[in-house]
């Protein structure tokens, strides 16, 4: 299974989730777990979602997915399941 944990930190507005899961759902990308919490009005989410019948590849979902962030104000980032456990692992 490829799984991608995709990151959303920014100050908090109107629709951030609904655009964001909009480009998974059009991409066929199935979220499988979803995080948000908004502390002081900033918004902050972590998705981990399966690409495996995604029509992207990773460098351009990432891509499109920092620049809808653009767009909307926030940062989002994109990682690899398997470098994100190796860098958190202690």
């Amino acid at each position: 299974m490829n799984k991608t944990i995709i990151t959303v930190v920014g100050k908090d507005t109107v629709g951030i989730i609904a655009k964001v899961c909009t480009y998974l759902a059009e991409n066929q990308i199935n979220i499988e777990d979803i995080s948000q919490t908004i502390v002081q009005g900033f918004f902050n989410m972590m998705m981990v979602v399966d690409t495996n019948t995604s029509t992207k590849h990773f460098g351009e979902m990432s891509d499109d997915l920092r620049s809808l962030g653009e767009e909307i104000g926030v940062v989002i980032q994109c990682q690899k399941e398997e470098i994100f456990d190796k860098m958190h692992r202690i």
